[in-house]
C-alpha cells in the first residue's frame, strides 16, 4: 500500500506544485466545459453537461490519487446521497429566507408563472457542472490545501476572497457585489466543507443555490440573466434589498442569511471537533 502524505507533511515545494497546478489544471478543464454552452441542441448540451460534472470528479480524483498519492477521502460514495439531500435542502432554503425577506420588505413580487420542461431541466443540469467545478476548485484544491497546512481561518479567508474576486468581471458586478459573494458564498461553502470533510455537501448548496435563484425565482445568478425561469418577478426597491442588477447575492438579506449559516456550520465544527 503506497503511503499517504498529507499537505502539512508534504515539502512546501510540493505542496506548492499541487496547488497552483491544481488551480490551473482545473480552471483550464472548466472553461472547457463552458464551451459546450455552444451546442445546437438542448439534448446535447444536457448530456454534455452532466457528462462533464461527472467527468469532473472522476479527474479530480486521478490528479489527487498521482500528486498526493492519497485516497480522494472528500468524495466518498456511501455520504452521496445523505451530504447532497442535506446541500440542496440548505441552498433551497437559503434562497427562500433570502426572497422572503424581501417580500415582506414589498421588493419581491411574482407577476407570472410558466414552465418549460426542457428548458428547466437543461439549466438544472447546467447549473450541476457549475457547483461541481467551482467546487474542485475553490474548497476540493484551495480551501483543503491551505487547511491541511495552515489552519482553518486561513483556507476561509483566503478561498472567499478569491471566490469573490472570480466574480469581479460579471456583469453587472460591483467591488461590493464580490465582497458580498465572498462572505455569504465563500464563507458558507468553505465551512460547509469543513462540517462534513466531503465535496457533496458544498457542492450541492452552490448547485441549488444557483438553479433557486435563477431558475425558480427568477433573479440573475451572479451578474447573468437566467432566460428560462419558473416565476417572472417584479423586483423594486433599494439595490441593498434586492441585490441590484448583479442579483439577489449582492443584497444584505443574503449576506446576513449567509454569515447566519457559516456561523452555525462553524459551530458545529467546534462542537464536533470537542
Amino acid at each position: 500500500m503506497r503511503k499517504y502524505t498529507s499537505a502539512a507533511r508534504m515539502p512546501l515545494w510540493k505542496w506548492i506544485l499541487c496547488l497552483l497546478g491544481g488551480l490551473f489544471i482545473f480552471m483550464i478543464l472548466y472553461g472547457f466545459a463552458q464551451m459546450t454552452r455552444t451546442l445546437p441542441n438542448p439534448w446535447f448540451r444536457m448530456g454534455a453537461y452532466f457528462l462533464c460534472a461527472g467527468l469532473g470528479l472522476f479527474l479530480y480524483a486521478v490528479w489527487c490519487n498521482l500528486t498526493e498519492r492519497r485516497p480522494v477521502l472528500e468524495l466518498p460514495m456511501n455520504r452521496f446521497w445523505k451530504d447532497s439531500g442535506l446541500g440542496l435542502l440548505l441552498g433551497v432554503v437559503y434562497f427562500g429566507v433570502v426572497v422572503g425577506l424581501m417580500a415582506l420588505a414589498g421588493s419581491y413580487r411574482i407577476s407570472e408563472v410558466h414552465f418549460n420542461a426542457i428548458g428547466q431541466a437543461e439549466w438544472f443540469l447546467y447549473f450541476l457542472m457549475v457547483a461541481v467545478f467551482e467546487e474542485i476548485i475553490f474548497r476540493g484544491v484551495l480551501f483543503r490545501l491551505i487547511d491541511d497546512r495552515w489552519n482553518t481561518a486561513v483556507a476561509l479567508i483566503i478561498s472567499a476572497l478569491l471566490f469573490g474576486a472570480m466574480h469581479l468581471p460579471n456583469e453587472g458586478a460591483t467591488i461590493w457585489s464580490s465582497v458580498a459573494i465572498a462572505i455569504e458564498a465563500g464563507l458558507l461553502l468553505g465551512a460547509a466543507y469543513k462540517y462534513k470533510g466531503t465535496l457533496w455537501l458544498p457542492i450541492a448548496i452552490h448547485w441549488a443555490w444557483n438553479y433557486t435563484q435563477g431558475n425558480i425565482l427568477g433573479f440573475a445568478v451572479s451578474g447573468g440573466s437566467v432566460p428560462e425561469k419558473l416565476f417572472s418577478a417584479i423586483i423594486t426597491g433599494p439595490d441593498w434589498i434586492t441585490g441590484g442588477a448583479f442579483g439577489a447575492e449582492a443584497s444584505v438579506p443574503a449576506v446576513v442569511v449567509g454569515v447566519l449559516l457559516t456561523v452555525i456550520l462553524l459551530y458545529n465544527c467546534k462542537r464536533d471537533e470537542r
